[in-house]
C-alpha cells in the first residue's frame, strides 16, 4: 500500500522558519515526481515545489523560491522542505504528493494528508 505521511508542521512567527518531511512507502523514488501543494484559506491549491530523483531536477513556485527548498533522500523514502523567512501569506494546509511526470508538468497519483503550517506576525 502507497503511503505518504507528513510531519513537521506547526506555528511560527513571521520571519521563522519550518521544516515539513514526507515519508513515503509503497513506491520507489525514481519512478515519481515528489512534490508539495498548498491550499492557504480562501484560496485554490498552489504547487509549490518538487523533485525528481531520475533526473535530478527541482521546480520553485515564484512565491516561494529562493525561500524554500526541497531535498531528499532517497534511502530514506523522504522529502523534506525546507521554508525560511515565512511570512504570513505562506499561511496555509501544506500537502506532500508523488505522480509521473517531470518536474515542469506532472500529475498527482498519491496525497499525504496535509500538514497545518500558520505563520503569525
Amino acid at each position: 500500500e502507497m503511503q505518504l505521511v507528513e510531519s513537521g508542521g506547526g506555528l511560527v512567527q513571521a520571519g521563522g522558519s519550518l521544516r515539513l518531511s514526507c515519508a513515503a512507502s509503497g513506491l520507489s523514488f525514481d519512478d515519481y515526481v515528489i512534490g508539495w501543494l498548498r491550499q492557504a484559506p480562501g484560496k485554490e491549491r498552489e504547487r509549490i515545489s518538487c523533485v525528481s530523483s531520475s533526473d535530478i531536477s527541482t521546480y520553485y513556485a515564484d512565491s516561494v523560491k529562493g525561500r524554500f527548498t526541497i531535498s531528499s533522500d532517497n534511502a530514506k523514502n523522504t522529502v523534506y522542505l525546507q521554508m525560511n523567512s515565512l511570512n504570513p501569506e505562506d499561511t496555509a494546509v501544506y500537502y506532500c504528493a508523488a505522480g509521473i511526470g517531470t518536474v515542469e508538468d506532472w500529475v498527482v497519483d498519491y496525497w499525504g494528508q496535509g500538514s497545518q503550517g500558520i505563520v503569525s506576525t
